[in-house]
């Protein structure tokens, strides 16, 4: 296309006329040369702001990773006093486990039990509602573990997303204490890259609860002891026992297809989930299971004229079958159309997320956009770059054009480098350069004044030449090394546009040391050594 705008029409009218089964993404093309390809050359890559794209910065809900740590363990627990034939009722509130026991002889038994099972939980008895009960709680090391393990695993989690899209050169990655800043250069279309990124879905697979009326469940407004009431894709209410078999965490592999005719997504389980849907199978035969697909997010609201976030869950049956036979690792999933079927497989495929995580901040910006940084970015350089060049010609004469060559050089390396390290260009990362257009002379004029210095103590050319560089070196490289510890501090612990600054800044600073140090005197030498000279032109 020649303009955006033509590219949004055009994508309005595929989505029109194709429908919901198909998916129309936008995105920007390379326009390298074919002769360039051929030769395995590809364009410098862009960042964000220079390309184009999208911005997303999301946080993540640390109260909620914590709360479904506790969801496990209470899970874990349930079955182990399960198997010891122990009466309870294991719930969490708020941030703690509680265990309510049928008997209170079993109040020593279950404690040594939770002990066991994870000797870093805090475990105490305290009295709730007139009974004794068993309190369990996770202590601060494990508080901030589980948070940092939510934050690694959502940035996985989000950068397998990315990839699974097909964006080229994305950024993901931490910042601060609880939030996650993704980077898609080149997409277009915020909406597409949103329903995927920020979604919170998963599936579950429990056993329906026979003998039970969901219908005057729903009337009643309560479920029968053990169950829950759920609804499914009509809106018929469907009972659900209480626990999940396996959960979406277990997935392994899941992969888009058909099954006779219908949409399906085919999963896979890891060791213990097959382990715990073969024991399940086994042991319900003709009997119904269904599929849950839960899904989390955040509404907005106003309370005392402050904005305040709540989280909402959602959960619909996707899925009721009869247990025909036995089955463990490997089943299908129906009951789902074209484009649920590969959202969702790309979403379980991607890992779930290891709490809910909610848009801080979206950030749009267009092609056109980023050509205009990318125009005045260069005019900058070229602008810094012929007003020094004169400026050193015109005062230091021959010497001048020997630093204008070194300079030059210099960018040429600057570019290279950035090429070789696969580095993205960013309009801080043009800024940099541009420094160090400028910061690449000052060893040169180090340089060329301790020579003229020489010359007018009587000394001969030569002499000069050779005390004007190896005077100078400690004072350039006190300079440069400095800036450059600045600079790694800044790409340390420096955050996007930052660390692009840093990387150029960087960069130039080595290279410019090896230009103006090394670069000038091999050319001094070519042209002056080994000549008896009477003057220079400096």
């Amino acid at each position: 296309f020649d303009d955006v705008q033509e590219q949004l029409r055009a994508s309005d009218l595929l989505r029109e006329g194709l429908g919901k089964g198909y998916v129309v993404a936008l995105t920007l093309a390379p326009r390298t040369p074919a002769w360039l390809r051929s030769l395995g050359l590809q364009p410098m890559s862009l960042g964000l702001d220079l390309r184009g794209g999208v911005h997303f910065l999301f946080e993540v809900d640390m109260d909620a990773a914590i709360t479904q740590r506790l969801d496990v363990i209470a899970k874990d627990l349930n079955r182990t006093l399960r198997e010891e034939r122990i009466r309870r009722n294991v719930r969490v509130v708020g941030n703690e486990i509680r265990i309510r026991l049928g008997d209170a002889a079993d109040l020593d038994r279950v404690e040594q039990l939770v002990r066991d099972s994870d000797e870093l939980l805090e475990v105490r008895r305290a009295n709730v509602g007139g009974e004794e009960q068993v309190i369990i709680r996770m202590t601060a090391d494990q508080i901030r573990e589980r948070q940092d393990f939510a934050i690694q695993q959502n940035t996985i989690t989000l950068r397998n997303r990315v990839n699974a899209l097909g964006v080229a050169e994305p950024v993901v990655q931490r910042q601060g204490v609880n939030r996650i800043v993704v980077q898609m250069p080149g997409v277009q279309d915020p909406a597409q890259a949103m329903r995927i990124l920020d979604a919170t879905a998963t599936l579950e697979f429990r056993l329906v609860c026979e003998g039970e009326n969901a219908l005057e469940a729903q009337r009643r407004g309560r479920a029968p002891l053990g169950c829950e009431l759920f609804s499914d894709r009509q809106g018929q209410p469907v009972l659900l026992k209480r626990g999940a078999i396996v959960t979406g965490d277990q997935l392994t592999d899941a992969s888009q297809g058909f099954s006779e005719g219908s949409p399906a997504v085919y999963v896979k389980l890891d060791s213990k989930g097959a382990d715990e849907m073969l024991r399940t199978t086994r042991e319900n035969i003709g009997k119904p299971m269904a599929v849950l697909f839960v899904e989390q997010s955040r509404d907005i609201v106003i309370q005392n004229g402050e904005e305040q976030y709540i989280t909402r869950t959602e959960r619909e049956v996707i899925n009721v079958a009869t247990i025909q036979g036995v089955f463990s690792s490997s089943f299908q999933i129906t009951g789902v159309d074209v484009v649920e079927a590969r959202d969702l497989s790309l979403l379980l495929r991607a890992g779930a997320l290891a709490a809910p995580i909610y848009i801080v901040e979206e950030r749009t910006i267009g092609p056109s956009l980023g050509q205009e940084n990318i125009d005045k970015g260069v005019n900058a350089i070229i602008f810094g770059l012929v007003c020094v060049m004169l400026f050193m010609a015109i005062y230091y004469k021959g010497f001048g054009v020997i630093a204008d060559l070194a300079l030059l050089t210099n960018l040429v390396l600057i570019v290279a480098i950035l090429s070789m390290l696969q580095a993205s260009l960013t309009l801080p990362g043009i800024a940099g350069i541009v420094l160090t257009v400028g910061m690449a002379v000052d060893a040169n004029v180090l340089i060329f004044e301790r020579i003229r210095e020489e010359l007018r103590n009587g000394n001969s050319p030569q002499a000069s030449i050779h005390a004007g560089y190896a005077k100078a070196l400690s004072t350039i490289a006190d300079a440069n090394v400095t800036t450059l510890i600045a600079a790694v501090v800044l790409f340390a612990f420096g955050t996007g546009p930052i660390k692009g600054f840093a990387i150029t800044l960087s960069i130039g600073i080595i290279t410019s040391m090896f230009t103006s140090i090394i670069g000038t005197r091999a050319v001094v030498n070519f042209v002056f050594g080994g000549r008896n000279i009477d003057r220079l032109a400096i």
